[in-house]
């Protein structure tokens, strides 16, 4: 992987269950139209919420583009509006149906991988310094064990750590794509910060 690449990709995901629109779709096409700077080629993907499709989606991401870094993110359907960073991704317990109504062999993402992989990027001192209007942004080292968490297993193997993930809220009169596109935007900005510095 070229470490001194320019580019980020950027995911969201498609539809499921009784979320037939999904805000992290919408907030990446958002993020999209702002940019992450001159500087930054920025590419996003949408990935349907399918164990096999998101995996071949992602590993062929990470080989096209080479990005500096991938960011995924997902819905999290909490009572009260909350951005969540997630550190690590787990390797089991992977048994829930996806839209296809498959589950991964054996709940797993990598029969012989480890059993959690942690970002390079440090999600806590991005949490440290990011706030969001209207929005709280905590910390989480537990995106679910569904397709986000899987994802982003998939993700931190084949990018050797270089990924992250966000969980955003549901869509609502007072968190609107826009707002969303905008808090994403910071964060990225906030983990490139740390590309920069030479931290990952």
């Amino acid at each position: 992987m070229d470490v001194s690449s320019n580019t980020v990709v950027v995911t969201g995901f498609g539809p499921f269950r009784q979320h037939l629109v999904n805000s992290s779709w919408e907030a990446t096409k958002k993020l999209f139209d702002l940019g992450l700077g001159h500087d930054v080629d920025l590419h996003i993907i949408e990935l349907p919420v399918a164990y096999r499709k998101a995996k071949e989606l992602v590993c062929k991401a990470w080989s096209t583009f080479q990005p500096q870094l991938m960011v995924h993110t997902g819905l999290a359907s909490t009572s009260k509006p909350t951005i969540i960073l997630e550190q690590c991704g787990k390797n089991k317990g992977y048994n829930e149906m996806d839209v296809c109504g498959f589950c991964p062999e054996d709940g797993c993402c990598f029969l012989e991988g480890p059993e959690k992989l942690e970002s390079t990027i440090n999600m806590k001192k991005v949490w440290k310094n990011v706030q969001v209007e209207g929005i709280d942004v905590i910390f989480s080292r537990d995106a679910g064990r569904y397709i986000c968490d899987y994802t982003y297993y998939i993700s931190l193997y084949y990018g050797n750590g270089r990924a992250a993930f966000i969980h955003v809220p549901l869509l609502s009169k007072w968190v609107t794509a826009e707002l969303l596109g905008r808090a994403l935007q910071s964060i990225i900005l906030e983990m490139l910060k740390q590309c920069k510095q030479g931290k990952i």
